[in-house]
């Protein structure tokens, strides 16, 4: 079967920067969909991101590596392969929360797929410890590979008691000959089987998301044919029903005149009020104006009294003699001199 998605999702991608180790550095302009992949035939679990083309999260999942929820809408993980540390920031905290969920689920899937791996890499190592003479296998074999991988050299234990069983030593000299060509040739053919995978996944995601965005785009010309179609139906079934038609028409004119006369007796309203409310406006600038002059009228009024002199004794008697008589009031004395007369 290969490589393929079993979780999706969608977040904002982003790294830490490698200077400082403190600060996130987006990789993606906007939200962008991160999945979970599994590989049956490699039995290893992968996260991967791509932003258009270009694949900004490609992470293999070990059983040392932890999910962490920094805040209710933020996770991190580190991978010592990329030497970077992720951060995925989601629209909400339940998708955190699956998210971790899946990363939990699938890391403890790769812990046992791992310690499967390493027992059959010790059943397999066993027997061949344990081999009678003479049943020694050729460096050129397709063994060797394994056994490589296993002992972590190029060299092969020879684990045979009888030293007459050994092939010659011209054949173990044209054997190391070839292992370093050998390495070198599965090693240019991993490295293409690689590209390759990265250029399928690649292929893949693009392909899931032209599938969905068409899956939609089938959904909506579904729904507006069944639309259409109930509106042929509607339109036959009033085909039979004319004259009611045209009644309901006309009503539905007369209705829209008498509406179309209310919104222009509304309209012809709202410019009163806006007219009125000009005015007001116009009214509360004069009030202010006026306002302003009657201060500083008063104003004026108390820097003069406050310069005027004191009247002698006789123009008060002059005065009161005058008010007595009727020819000055004691509020007109008031407002002159400020002043009681009592």
């Amino acid at each position: 079967m290969g490589e393929q998605p079993i979780y999706s999702t969608r977040a904002h991608v982003f790294q830490i920067d490698p200077n400082t180790k403190k600060n996130w550095l987006p990789t993606s302009k906007h939200a962008v969909t991160v999945s979970y992949f599994y590989d049956s035939t490699r039995n290893v679990y992968r996260i991967i991101s791509l932003d258009g083309t270009k694949a900004i999260i490609n992470s293999t999942i070990s059983p040392n590596m932890t999910f962490t929820k920094t805040s209710q809408k933020f996770g991190q993980w580190a991978d010592s392969r990329a030497n970077t540390v992720y951060g995925l920031g989601f629209s909400t905290e339940h998708h955190l929360s699956k998210f971790a969920e899946k990363f939990a689920e699938y890391k403890e899937a790769a812990r046992l797929a791992k310690e499967k791996s390493q027992e059959k890499m010790d059943m397999a190592t066993s027997p061949s410890q344990e081999s009678p003479a003479g049943e020694l296998t050729s460096p050129l074999t397709p063994v060797t590979p394994p056994m490589e991988s296993i002992n972590g050299t190029d060299d092969i234990c020879d684990t045979t008691p009888n030293s007459d069983s050994r092939p010659e030593p011209a054949q173990n000299a044209l054997a190391f000959a070839h292992s370093p060509a050998m390495t070198k040739h599965w090693e240019a053919e991993l490295e293409a089987l690689k590209g390759n995978n990265a250029k399928l996944t690649a292929a893949l995601l693009e392909s899931t998301a032209n599938v969905k965005q068409w899956k939609q785009q089938l959904a909506a010309y579904q729904e507006e044919a069944e639309r259409l179609h109930k509106r042929v139906t509607e339109l036959e079934c009033q085909s039979t029903q004319t004259p009611v038609i045209k009644s309901q028409k006309t009503e539905l004119n007369q209705t829209i005149e008498e509406l179309e006369a209310t919104l222009r007796d509304k309209e012809e309203e709202m410019e009163k009020l806006k007219e009125e409310l000009e005015n007001m406006n116009d009214l509360m600038e004069q009030k202010d104006t006026l306002t302003q002059k009657l201060e500083e009228t008063e104003l004026r009024s108390r820097v003069l009294e406050s310069s005027w002199p004191e009247p002698s004794s006789d123009w008060r008697r002059t005065r009161k003699s005058r008010r007595t008589s009727g020819r000055v009031c004691g509020h007109c004395w008031s407002s002159w001199t400020g002043r009681s007369l009592s």
